[in-house]
């Protein structure tokens, strides 16, 4: 809907004119008006308008004035398209409207259809420029994407298909010294935060412009900067304002000093191995990229530090595993970790410690496997230490599961016995609390230690049991259906039939009438 204002001092002129307009094209306007050139300009300012029609003569401030300031301050109010409404056929006055670029010059009484005509005319060339513009835009926009992906090509070293043309765009679009910054934003779940909110909290921070930044963005989807080194400051200031505004999960890593697109790359490689490290440094936003610490002596993987880990699961020496834990992972001295070594540290604690835990000993707790699939992945921490504590807890937890377990085949005469009350009593209404406390064992322990000594539930062994007995009944006694439920332990004939066909897959009456059968012939 286009915008349109009426500058006139009569009233009945404003709102005539506005019936006039929405009447005949309705719902194409929102119209205003105001009583004098100063109100309009005030209103312009808050609120720009397509198409302005204003009368000439009117007090505090006239219309050829109006637009005479209006021209003036085209830099900051955008410049609407104007209709000239004057009682006088004045040469002067229809000079000054050509000098201000007026669309139309209408005397009054005015006729309607001559201010019909007009508006149409308008109408449809700001129809002609709204198109002009958007094909500009999108055509800009593409000449801008296209030079960002050759200048993306670049950070790779890779093969571009016209290397020369895009040289040619990195010279033209890169500083004489320059930086290369990567950006990486968690959130308190290690996810990482779109690039959109990524550039609406930088700029937030900035407090100033950023269009001297040449701004890319990687193949991992992560925003890049081009940093003039002039405006090396810039980055600075962002890691301090996001400390004061307490901004957590937010980090860059930032090269050496660049210069040319054959040193592109190089900056590139350096920024996202300085990134990498901020995976050690909570609090820390600006890491710069050290030479020194990126040619250290990467470490070797600790193949027989795990081993051992391994091995003393389900002794409960709780200390020692924290103590070869911080021995893997080297916690007296972080400066030597790279993502690489922990990753591989992960890979491998997964493969030859958790998979063989599970595969010996079941599947474990709720708690364990959340911990467990938390922890499958460092995509899931923003920091390390996070990483660590959820990994410590882990093998905490394993420790404390295998012992049980462990206990549990060293007890074989309570779950005997247990197994044994289970038989004698089945026709009893037993549960898993009264099992648990004739052989004198904590329910919740006794839960885990029966699945490991029986390989099922209490609640299914339970039925198997009655079943079974149920089927010799079925089989060998004139017993009715309703008799023989009960006598197993079931309260009705509607439970027993239920549970007999989920264990055998048909109802017990036709399991009798299939032995019958079978005895006859």
């Amino acid at each position: 809907m286009r915008q349109l204002l009426i500058v006139d001092d009569e009233k009945n002129i404003r709102q005539g004119l506005q019936v006039m307009i929405e009447r005949e094209f309705p719902g194409q306007y929102e119209t205003y008006g105001v009583r004098n050139g100063q109100e309009a300009l005030e209103r312009l300012q808050v609120q720009p308008v397509d198409i302005l029609i204003t009368d000439i003569r009117m007090p505090v401030l006239d219309g050829i004035g109006m637009l005479e300031q209006l021209r003036a301050m085209r830099q900051s109010i955008v410049q609407p398209c104007v209709i000239v409404l004057s009682g006088y056929d004045d040469f002067e006055y229809a000079k000054a409207a050509i000098r201000y670029q007026v669309r139309e010059y209408m005397l009054k009484p005015i006729r309607r259809e001559d201010l019909f005509e007009a508006l149409q005319r308008i109408s449809e060339e700001l129809q002609q420029q709204d198109l002009v513009d958007r094909q500009l835009e999108e055509a800009a926009r593409y000449r801008q994407q296209q030079q960002e992906e050759q200048l993306s090509a670049l950070l790779y070293e890779y093969p571009v298909e016209n290397k020369l043309s895009a040289e040619s765009v990195a010279a033209h679009m890169l500083p004489a010294d320059y930086h290369v910054c990567v950006f990486q934003y968690r959130d308190i779940h290690g996810q990482v935060v779109n690039r959109q909110e990524l550039r609406l909290l930088l700029e937030r921070l900035a407090e100033q412009s950023l269009c001297a930044i040449v701004e890319l963005h990687d193949q991992e989807g992560r925003l890049v900067w081009i940093v003039p080194e002039q405006e090396r400051t810039l980055l600075q200031s962002l890691a301090e304002a996001a400390d004061r505004r307490e901004v957590p999960g937010l980090q860059f890593g930032v090269s050496t000093k660049g210069q040319g697109t054959e040193q592109l790359a190089q900056c590139y490689r350096e920024a996202c191995t300085a990134l990498e490290q901020g995976f050690f440094y909570p609090g820390f936003y600006l890491l710069s990229y050290e030479p020194a610490k990126a040619g250290a002596v990467r470490l070797e993987l600790p193949e027989e530090q795990i081993r051992l880990l391994g091995n003393i699961l389900g002794t409960g020496r709780n200390q020692e595993i924290s103590s070869r834990l911080q021995a893997i992972f080297h916690m007296d001295d972080l400066h030597g970790l790279t993502v690489h070594y922990v990753e591989e540290v992960s890979r491998q604690i997964n493969e030859s410690i958790m998979d063989e835990v599970f595969r010996h000993y079941g599947e474990p707790s709720i708690e364990i496997i959340r911990l467990y699939q938390r922890t499958c992945s460092l995509q899931r921490y923003r920091y390390f230490r996070e990483y660590y504590r959820d990994l410590e807890s882990l093998l905490i937890c394993l420790d404390d599961y295998i012992s049980k377990l462990r206990l549990v085949h060293s007890e074989h005469r309570q779950l005997r016995e247990a197994v044994e009350f289970i038989h004698a009593h089945y026709d009893r209404p037993l549960n898993m609390a009264m099992v648990s406390n004739h052989v004198s064992l904590n329910y919740s322990y006794f839960s885990e230690a029966f699945k490991a000594y029986t390989g099922e539930n209490f609640v299914l062994y339970l039925k198997k049991v009655r079943i079974g007995k149920a089927k010799e009944l079925l089989a060998d006694s004139p017993w009715k259906l309703s008799d023989i439920g009960e006598m197993v332990g079931f309260e009705n004939t509607r439970h027993f039939s239920r549970v007999f066909r989920e264990l055998e897959g048909i109802p017990p009456q036709d399991y009798r009438a299939k032995i019958q059968l079978r005895s006859t012939i």
